[in-house]
């Protein structure tokens, strides 16, 4: 088994020392496990201010950057946990989200938490991915 953690270009940098993607080659298969997206511009700059839906597409499209990069899409996804700062809110992050898993039933977990690390942001996602075939 080999573990290798990529930061590619198609997203913005990390901004702590970890990676946004950590891949592991189980031989005839990947798993690709993400770090947690928060809605960062390239410049580390937050998306969407105070809007779910604008800040929910910024998390996707990183999250799709990252898969595409791994020669995966959404419908490798297996397991997708979402944290969101207002529940109430779940309907707008769902109708993005359904956008982008339309074809794809990972399990999935949501929960509320008081607060993420940066503030201002809605929510954060992470996913585990299995890719089959090695590249």
């Amino acid at each position: 088994m080999t573990v290798t953690f990529h930061n590619p270009p198609a997203v913005p940098p990390p901004p702590a020392a970890y990676s946004n993607l950590a891949e592991i080659d189980l031989g005839g298969a990947r798993l690709l496990v993400l770090a947690g997206q928060i809605a960062l511009d390239h410049d580390g700059a937050l998306v969407g201010g105070n809007d779910m839906r604008a800040q929910t597409q910024q998390v996707f499209e990183a999250i799709g950057a990252l898969l595409a990069d791994r020669g995966a899409t959404f419908t490798d996804v297996v397991n997708i946990r979402t944290y969101l700062t207002d529940m109430s809110r779940l309907r707008e992050y769902g109708e993005v989200r359904a956008r982008y898993l339309a074809n794809a039933l990972p399990t999935s977990t949501t929960v509320e938490v008081s607060r993420l690390f940066r503030p201002g942001a809605l929510l954060e996602v992470d996913i585990t991915a299995v890719v089959q075939g090695t590249d």
